[in-house]
């Protein structure tokens, strides 16, 4: 049986069941899907890798995902890798597992698709994940991203009715749209919620991965207050809570639209709760600056966070800014994280 190791994201757990149905048959072959969110992060999955080896000295291991399409060099010069392989070529995977070459990496940005494979479960999982898109045509000043998924891709929608009708088949209660830049889904992200909720009536939860503030319109609130299926929790990518650093990050969205969004979604919804995304010591960010974003989570009533010290991504135009020095980053974290804890008493 093939082993997958999953680093990263909801994407990466959604295209790992996909890379597990179709090498379903082979043996002694491990791939890893890697990421390459930050510096650090693909740190970690070079050390996954090693330690795979040394558990498992006889096996063939394929290094795919975000990190091999960036900086396929760096895992094909490892003794420990036998394959690397691109996000486009993942998706071709049967093409090239007993590729004689080391490093098949093509230009992402040359891939109009997307995988149209249908997984059938989610193994271990009560939640099941829908891949609605592929890629981000935006570019925020700390973000690698787009460079590893490419543009903006999105799934057919009667492709996705069927992946969830697939889904539920097989007994899964919570189906999660999710995506690179799941809000960006076109031609329309409520749109395609609201004919998911129209055309599988039976459908018993639609829950959200991270959602973008700019891009949550009249229409999604609505729907919100029309249909309880939708679970009542929404987990916001807001990343600062200050104005000028939301700018300097590339941010469409303000502290004033957080707030608005989410009492508009109480208004409707008063039992809704809300989780968010947040770097802390962002490049040039005073304290006071960061104390309003300590202020926003308060304002907003947001009590799940999932925070972050800012770590340098090269490559990408936030590396060249002014940097906080590290410890005052992780301070932050620190302090942003207690704030979320005693958020939930």
């Amino acid at each position: 049986m093939v082993e997958v190791v999953t680093l990263g994201c909801r994407i990466n757990s959604y295209e790992s069941e996909v890379l597990k149905e179709k090498l379903g048959n082979l043996d002694n072959v491990i791939i890893v899907n890697t990421c390459a969110v930050t510096g650090e992060a693909e740190r970690q999955c070079r050390q996954t890798i090693r330690k795979l080896r040394k558990e498992n000295p006889t096996a063939k291991i394929v290094v795919t995902g975000c990190a091999a399409q960036i900086a396929p060099q760096k895992f094909s010069a490892m003794k420990e890798v036998d394959l690397v392989l691109g996000n486009k070529e993942k998706a071709e995977i049967t093409k090239y597992i007993n590729s004689s070459e080391k490093e098949v990496v093509g230009n992402i940005f040359d891939y109009d698709s997307y995988d149209k494979y249908i997984i059938t479960g989610f193994e271990g999982r009560h939640k099941a994940f829908v891949q609605i898109q592929q890629g981000c045509d935006h570019r925020c000043t700390y973000c690698i991203i787009p460079y590893a998924r490419g543009n903006n891709r999105s799934v057919a929608e009667d492709e996705i009715i069927a992946q969830i009708r697939t889904l539920l088949a097989q007994g899964f209660k919570e189906i999660c749209l999710t995506g690179v830049d799941a809000c960006s889904y076109k031609p329309s992200f409520s749109k395609l919620v609201k004919h998911i909720l129209e055309q599988i009536p039976e459908l018993p939860s639609l829950q959200f991965g991270s959602l973008d503030p700019a891009a949550l319109d009249d229409e999604f609130i609505t729907l919100i207050g029309a249909d309880k299926r939708i679970y009542p929790h929404f987990h916001l990518s807001i990343q600062s809570g200050d104005n000028l650093i939301l700018k300097r990050m590339g941010r469409r969205h303000s502290r004033e639209d957080v707030i608005n969004l989410c009492h508009k979604i109480r208004a409707l919804r008063p039992e809704a709760t809300f989780g968010a995304d947040f770097i802390c010591g962002f490049p040039t960010e005073t304290d006071d600056q960061f104390a309003n974003t300590v202020k926003l989570v308060k304002e907003a009533g947001i009590n799940k966070l999932h925070v972050f010290p800012y770590s340098e991504r090269s490559g990408t135009p936030a590396a060249l800014m002014p940097q906080v020095p590290v410890e005052t980053r992780k301070e932050r974290a620190k302090i942003l994280r207690q704030e979320g804890e005693n958020g939930d008493d």
